[in-house]
């Protein structure tokens, strides 16, 4: 069996620019997702799964643990951002992952100007992202949970044990 080489999809915000900028020259529908992906569960792989399907290439953008803390609160994230990350880019349909320290991720969304945003429907069609979205003429697809689940649940049931 071949070894999945998951580093090669681990990019910086700098390298993950020039992958969208070659990917608009090319014509390719370019994906963007975001989230923490604390304690990857099967809610997140049913966004994550959906979110592949819009497009070419799908950019994943994974907030940092400063990121996480800086809204989830200081004992978050369970996971540490490069064992979050690692375990989002051995995923097959994910093409790149990047990190980003902003408490919203909006700059990421800027740098990469995606054809293309998912979110889920508890953020809805006028989330954060979508006027900056918008303004490169991309589009918001809004993903239904087929798996009613959550990191926070998935939590309080742990410390309920």
């Amino acid at each position: 069996m071949k070894p999945l080489n998951f580093q090669t999809k681990i990019k910086s915000r700098e390298e993950i620019i020039q992958i969208a900028e070659k990917a608009r020259q090319d014509g390719k529908t370019i994906v963007t997702l975001n989230g923490s992906f604390d304690l990857l569960h099967a809610g997140h792989l049913d966004i994550l799964e959906e979110a592949a399907k819009q497009g070419d290439i799908f950019i994943l953008g994974l907030n940092s643990d400063k990121s996480v803390s800086s809204y989830k609160g200081q004992k978050r994230p369970i996971i540490a951002e490069e064992h979050r990350a690692r375990f989002l880019a051995n995923l097959n349909y994910i093409d790149y992952v990047t990190l980003f320290d902003e408490k919203e991720p909006l700059a990421f969304i800027d740098s990469i100007k995606p054809n293309v945003h998912v979110n889920g429907a508890d953020y809805g069609e006028n989330c954060i992202e979508a006027p900056i979205v918008k303004k490169y003429g991309g589009r918001i697809h809004i993903v239904n949970f087929k798996t009613p689940i959550s990191t926070s649940k998935i939590i309080d049931r742990i410390r309920g044990l």
